[in-house]
């Protein structure tokens, strides 16, 4: 089953649950000393545990700048797959593509979108429709 950030009617795949816990789970471990949400609580909060207001966008797209900044300058043996469980592994293994050059750009979709990318899409949409932003299973 494919998840990804829904915008009333627009869908942003990502991929598989377990890639998406996995681009939280980094960004987490390496960036909020002080545990889940508490650098970053519009998206580690609001939007990957409930939902993401479109009256908060602009918040956590200064969120994501932030992160996404740091992220580039980190190798990519450092993902962490599970915040919850530091021993799992991606299934891929170290088998990634050699256009993966550090964390900002290892968590891509299918079509070679980043994660980054996808959200700054549906961020954009939920501002020009007013509408809200959730993570939705398909």
């Amino acid at each position: 089953m494919a998840v990804g950030f829904l915008v009333d009617c627009f869908f942003y795949e990502v991929g598989r649950g377990d890639f998406l816990h996995s681009f939280f789970s980094t960004i987490s471990y390496h960036l909020e000393t002080e545990g889940w949400g508490t650098k970053y609580p519009y998206l580690l909060k609001r939007l990957y545990r409930d939902k993401l207001s479109w009256l908060d966008v602009g918040k956590a797209r200064e969120e994501l700048r932030d992160i996404e900044r740091q992220l580039q300058v980190m190798s990519p043996d450092k993902v962490i797959w599970d915040i919850d469980d530091l021993s799992q592994k991606p299934p891929w293994g170290e088998n990634i593509s050699p256009k993966v050059t550090n964390l900002a750009n290892y968590f891509a979709s299918s079509d070679g979108r980043t994660f980054f990318e996808l959200l700054y899409a549906a961020f954009q949409v939920a501002e020009e429709d007013r509408c809200d932003i959730i993570i939705h299973q398909v």
